[in-house]
């Protein structure tokens, strides 16, 4: 600091100090906003401890002020950490304001100028800070934060926690340090150097899922020469130096291997024991471990342990057969394959035990895999044995069809809500989680009628609820295209007699921004948004404007669970709002909920209310309701690279495959849904859409089309939570048409296990009902697994599954729609082999025959591989089907 510069910094410390002392706090609290945390711990230099216990009431109140919502910038939470530390008494009430989740302290350097401040003051209770502050981490917590709190308790010389936020934030400071120089030096050395390493290190094996964050790379010049595994293999280097205690090490993987974690979070365990490389002696003394883990462990790890036990020289013979009778049962090909191999080398070297050993090997000839049953009736043979005297096989079935349960009708509603607790209490459940996309009728229902009748009081429940909503709700995200955050919650902030004329302008402005001059057609300023979210949106705008208004609650509030709504309950409706305005956005969703085959009757009765509602509701009903749109498959490709540094370019998908929709001949579609070109590939993701589903409820392929993309990328590019939507269409009503096939396709051949049980769950339902139409969606499927936007690899387990569960016949019809073109492709299909041996099951258990095109090609070939052997498979048992 230059001497100017010093002089007015002392010169303005003593004035703030002379201004704190006379009682004035304005700007302490200035300097707390602007960040400046250093002049903040100047200005409280020598202060008395009356003063400050005043400034500290005065620093409570002040905060309080402020919106949970508001989020602190890191220099302005390290002000205010130094300032709550050196005014306010107690350890409990500085961690009420420091353990907001808004509160990020500049980690050590926020910790060095409050251990100062404390010192200065002679404040003894920093640790408990410390530990409650700790205590109030979660795993998401920003990792600045969690060093502020470690520097505390290492300052304070307390012990820090062992809970498993605190350990993965930890295990999150050693993959990535504060500081440029920190990152220079090698892993090894600052676990060596690390303070709490041996309080943290044992966790490392007890916490869950922590194994998938212990796999990182360590980059000390460039991304390519990475250290790979880097942390294995610095706990590996310590054991060798005798830092770190090698048979503790060994036993701590072998235990939380044997405790079980996902495949991903195990890993790191098994690559500690391979770079251990255990002695002979060593996995002698965990001999039964290792053959726990190859029974029951996931598959890389008991590959792992059977790797190990291979090249064991004494291990009990007994212990290997009585092992291997579990794991010929395991569904994992190359485990089962491999153990074959290890029966058929012992069968050799133990001549007089040879049939013993060929009996467990005919255990594999019931595996679900054919290729397996083949190998295993092959090298019982060979020793010796007759399989089909060990294991005859199931008998011969008789052929039959899909055997599910009957599609039940649609649940109804869930009540509506009563009173105002209960509204409160549905407010909070809505706001309380992240997860978008659950249902708002109900909400907005109960909302419109309780803030008619006692606005006052629905905005005193409401008020403490929103202020403690999920941070996730605290505005609209703008790179979200989809998002509803920001007017949800606006929507539930509107009602209350002193919000209303606040709002008012604001959802007027809104309103006509998503209406044309005729007041029905939706403007579309998005073209990721499709027009039944502008119907969301044009809703719940209305409702904002409106709230508070007298009447009997929302006309369009469903009846069904799935978002049907009853003609007569929209008459009733109708007949209790009166002279009274219908509103027009809300009665257009009504109308859109009413199912196809309405009675005439009805419309008769609504135009005899003789009100402009009823006319309405009558010439809807009258009319047909909304047509079926018009749907063509179109191949959609990614937009230009816009830079060199175009991070976003790398993850689209280059093309793929969706729905264009226009509205029927001579129909001029007013609303304007159905009139929607594809999207545009993007990396967007949304769980709002999960409400298109019960917004159209009788238009299932209209749904299907909007939600293609978010389906889409669920399978070529790897996103998660995409194939949700798929059971929601499963309930809708109407026909599907080409946007379901492509729905039903990618969701097959989704990346995440869920989006494939989503898939899955949609395709058992629909194939219940009668609604699914198997030989579009295969020959949809083959199109998409042709041009690689979507794995084969992935495709087969959820079939399998479907067809286990009792839709055989689908399965087949779909594979044989898809094989075609599966078998004419260019090049080799990855999975291919697998798809054609369920093709062979499910067609010998349905015992019908259908042409597969392309089959007796592949079959011509000759030779041995299994893509070969497969395909003759299939073709011999449709020859006798």
């Amino acid at each position: 600091m230059r001497r100017a510069e010093r002089e007015l910094f002392v010169k303005s410390t003593v004035r703030r100090r002379r201004e704190l002392a006379a009682g004035g706090t304005g700007d302490l609290f200035q300097l707390v906003r602007e960040g400046s945390a250093e002049l903040v711990a100047a200005a409280l230099e020598g202060l008395p401890e009356p003063r400050r216990r005043e400034i500290g009431v005065a620093l409570t109140d002040w905060v309080r002020q402020q919106d949970r919502s508001t989020w602190w910038t890191t220099g302005a939470s390290t002000a205010l950490a130094v300032a709550v530390v050196g005014c306010l008494p107690t350890a409990a009430q500085a961690a009420a304001i420091l353990a907001r989740g808004s509160v990020n302290p500049d980690g050590e350097r926020a910790a060095t100028l409050v251990t100062g401040v404390a010192t200065e003051r002679g404040v003894t209770w920093l640790g408990d800070l410390g530990h409650r502050l700790g205590a109030k981490l979660g795993r998401q917590a920003w990792i600045q934060r969690w060093r502020f709190v470690a520097a505390l308790l290492r300052d304070a010389g307390a012990e820090p926690p062992t809970d498993d936020a605190f350990v993965q934030l930890w295990l999150e400071s050693v993959a990535f340090p504060e500081h440029h120089k920190e990152r220079a030096v090698p892993l090894v050395e600052r676990l060596r150097a690390d303070p709490i390493r041996p309080v943290m290190l044992p966790r490392l094996f007890e916490v869950d899922g922590l194994g998938t964050a212990m796999m990182f790379d360590e980059v000390i010049t460039t991304w390519e020469e990475r250290r790979r595994h880097v942390l294995p293999a610095a706990l590996a280097q310590l054991a060798a130096e005798g830092v770190l205690d090698r048979a503790w090490l060994i036993d701590r993987s072998i235990g939380r291997l044997l405790r079980g974690d996902r495949p991903t979070a195990l890993r790191a365990f098994t690559v500690l024991l391979d770079l251990l490389r255990p002695t002979t002696a060593e996995v002698a003394a965990h001999a039964t471990d290792y053959l726990r883990l190859l029974t029951d462990a996931p598959a890389p790890v008991a590959t792992m342990a059977q790797k190990v036990l291979r090249e064991q020289p004494d291990l009990a013979l007994e212990s290997i057969l009585e092992a291997s009778g579990d794991v010929l049962h395991r569904p994992d090909k190359a485990l089962v394959k491999a153990q074959l191999g290890w029966l058929d080398r012992l069968a050799r070297q133990h001549r007089d035990r040879a049939g013993e050993i060929a009996e467990v090997i005919a255990v594999a000839v019931a595996h679900p895999a054919v290729e397996l049953r083949d190998r295993a009736s092959a090298l019982a043979t060979r020793h010796g044995l007759d399989p089909a005297a060990v294991n005859p096989g199931p008998a011969v079935a008789t052929p039959r069809g899909d055997d599910l349960p009957a599609a039940a009708p649609p649940a109804p509603a869930p009540a509506p809500i009563a009173d105002v607790d209960e509204l409160a209490e549905e407010v909070a459940a809505l706001l309380g989680t992240p997860s978008q996309g659950t249902p708002l009728d109900r909400v907005l229902d109960g909302l419109v009628r309780l803030t008619a009748i006692d606005a006052d009081r629905v905005c005193a429940a409401l008020t403490p609820v929103i202020e403690r909503r999920h941070w996730s709700w605290g505005d609209e995200h703008r790179w979200e295209p989809l998002c509803l955050c920001g007017m949800v919650v606006d929507v539930l902030r509107t009602a209350g007699a002193d919000h209303q004329p606040r709002w008012h302008s604001r959802w007027q402005s809104l309103l006509a921004a998503v209406r044309r001059n005729d007041r029905s057609a939706l403007v579309a300023t998005d073209p990721r948004v499709p027009p039944v979210h502008r119907l969301l949106r044009a809703r719940l705008a209305e409702i904002g404007a409106h709230v508070g208004e007298p009447g009997p609650g929302l006309l369009a509030t469903p009846t069904s669970a799935n978002g049907l709504l009853d003609p007569l309950a929209l008459l009733e409706r109708l007949a209790a709002l009166g002279d009274r305005k219908a509103w027009f956005w809300d009665l257009t969703q009504a109308l859109l909920r009413l199912p196809d085959d309405t009675d005439d009757a009805v419309a008769d009765k609504a135009a005899a209310l003789g009100t402009p509602a009823g006319d309405r509701l009558a010439e809807w009903l009258r009319g047909g309701g909304l047509p079926q749109p018009v749907a063509r498959a179109t191949t959609v490709t990614r937009r230009p690279r816009s830079s060199r540094w175009d991070w976003e370019f790398e993850q689209l998908a280059e093309r793929r495959l969706l729905v264009e929709l226009r509205s029927p001949d001579r129909y001029e579609d007013p609303l304007g849904l159905l009139t929607a070109d594809p999207a545009p590939i993007s990396v967007d993701y949304s769980g709002w859409a999960n409400l298109w589903p019960s917004t159209l409820p009788g238009h299932r392929g209209l749904v299907a089309a909007y939600a293609l993309p978010l389906v889409a990328a669920s399978a070529d590019m790897d996103q998660q939570g995409g194939a949700a939507v798929l059971p929601l269409l499963a309930e809708c009503a109407g026909p599907g048409g080409v946007a379901l096939d492509l729905a039903v396709a990618y969701g097959l051949g989704a990346r995440h296990g869920a989006d494939r049980i989503a898939a899955l769950d949609a395709l058992l339902t629909l194939a219940g009902a009668g609604q699914l139409d198997p030989t579009g969606a295969g020959r949809r499927l083959g199109e998409l697994v042709a041009v690689g936007a979507v794995k084969a690899t992935r495709v087969g387990e959820p079939l399998r599954d479907a067809a286990q569960a009792g839709a055989p016949l689908t399965v087949w019809r779909l594979l044989a729609a898809a094989l075609p073109a599966l078998l004419a492709a260019p090049g080799p299909v990855r999975g291919l082999p697998d798809l054609l041996t369920l093709a062979s099951e499910t067609a010998t258990a349905t015992g019908v025959r259908i042409e597969v095109p392309g089959l007796a090609d592949v079959t011509a070939r000759g030779g041995s591989s299994r893509l070969v052997t497969e395909a003759r498979r299939l073709h011999r048992t449709l020859a006798t089907a």
